[in-house]
């Protein structure tokens, strides 16, 4: 089982009210809480289930704009901390794939924003944000799909409980 629900739209944190803040909640945690709910037992029970949860980079660096995504999905994260635990013995895998910033519509999306927002050139913030990376360029679906792919894969049997950054090295740590 793959989640992944678009996050929240780029907004100021005073712009965002409660109806907002309960739609992002039910969004980006409540719903894949529910859908691995559904599913998890009958996984257990098959002795075979691979969960993996698309957040975001923002779970482990916030982001302007993003507040209400990075809080829902940390609190998907630490949610899922907890049960995670149970399922290994029964090969039932839950691992988050915290991707950075990825060529895709969101991201272009975003761009067009902030050009619109900053009076910019959208060519000059994708320099701007790609050189923001040390890969110096932006992620691309295939390598997403293939790293998501193996997490769903056998071989992958022994990861469980991870938060995998796919950013480029734009988050830099050394745990």
């Amino acid at each position: 089982m793959i989640n992944n629900n678009g996050g929240p739209p780029f907004r100021d944190y005073r712009e965002i009210k409660r109806n907002d803040m309960i739609e992002g909640l039910i969004m980006n945690m409540i719903t894949p809480i529910e859908l691995i709910s559904a599913v998890i037992d009958g996984m257990a029970s098959r002795k075979f289930g691979r969960i993996v949860n698309i957040t975001s980079l923002s779970v482990k660096m916030p982001m302007e704009g993003l507040d209400l995504s990075s809080g829902a999905r940390a609190g998907l994260t630490a949610y899922l901390a907890g049960i995670t635990p149970q399922f290994a013995q029964h090969n039932v895998t839950i691992n988050n794939i915290l991707p950075g910033l990825f060529d895709t519509d969101r991201l272009k999306n975003s761009t067009k924003q902030s050009a619109i927002k900053s009076g910019r050139k959208e060519s000059e913030i994708i320099i701007e944000r790609s050189n923001s990376i040390p890969a110096k360029r932006f992620g691309t679906a295939s390598e997403f799909g293939e790293t998501c792919t193996f997490l769903c894969s056998v071989q992958a049997g022994y990861i469980t409980g991870q938060n995998i950054l796919i950013d480029g090295g734009r988050f830099s740590h050394t745990f």
